[in-house]
């Protein structure tokens, strides 16, 4: 960290030295805290990033093979491929928007077990609903001696789809540029938990304005990484150019 880079996990050139020392070291595991501690970022033996989406689809899982049959938050810019593997793992994946204040509020009201954010955070319900970035390296744990796999064997099963990072436009009419997204894409399901989430069987795509900076921020995730790529330059040229 400091006075290397920010302490922010999500960027993954803030990643390397971390990815280096596992590799260097023979780890099992690398883990990256943000500054207070409260967000962290996992890398695999293989000093790859693994998506705090899938941490939370494998945390999720871990949890219910304790207690199935309960409720599991994540925010909707995670991978289909989470809600797919919580009903597989006899949970019942509840898809919230944005922000710790919504997942604190729907995990007590659904009494869900936990719930994960993009952004890192990963929220207990033994924790009081508030999230605990050690207890998220506690389970991982966990789920590593147990299952007597290595991480990337746990993350493998998840990589169904083809998904950008979260990317950044900086865009005067927010509300317009959804709009003209929402007529643009009128034959897709559409709805506006937290911005505008336009779905195919084939392909999906979220853009929200950030509740922090000036930015309408895209995610987009597809069967294959051609669709991907096709359907993000498509959003790309309707946004402008990423910040």
């Amino acid at each position: 960290t400091f006075p290397n880079h920010e302490a922010n996990p999500l960027k993954l050139e803030n990643l390397r030295d971390l990815s280096s020392a596992v590799l260097s070291h023979g780890a099992d595991l690398g883990v990256s805290f943000d500054g207070d501690a409260d967000r962290s970022a996992f890398v695999d033996e293989k000093g790859e990033p693994v998506g705090s989406d899938l941490t939370t689809a494998l945390i999720g899982g871990e949890l219910l093979a304790r207690e199935p049959g309960k409720h599991v938050l994540y925010d909707l810019r995670s991978s289909r491929a989470v809600a797919e593997y919580i009903q597989e793992n006899g949970g019942i994946p509840v898809r919230e928007r944005v922000g710790h204040s919504f997942m604190k509020a729907t995990l007590r009201q659904k009494e869900g077990i936990f719930g994960g954010e993009l952004a890192g955070h990963y929220y207990f319900r033994d924790n009081y609903d508030a999230d605990c970035a050690i207890l998220a390296v506690v389970e991982i744990l966990n789920l590593l001696w147990h299952s007597g796999r290595s991480m990337s064997q746990l993350v493998a099963p998840l990589l169904r789809y083809s998904k950008t990072p979260e990317i950044n436009f900086q865009v005067e009419d927010k509300e317009g540029k959804m709009e003209a997204l929402a007529k643009r894409y009128a034959d897709a399901e559409i709805d506006y938990l937290d911005g505008i989430t336009i779905q195919y069987p084939d392909w999906w795509c979220n853009v929200r304005p950030s509740n922090t900076e000036p930015y309408l921020r895209l995610v987009l995730e597809a069967a294959t990484a051609e669709e991907m790529q096709r359907r993000r330059d498509e959003l790309i040229s309707q946004l402008g150019q990423p910040a």
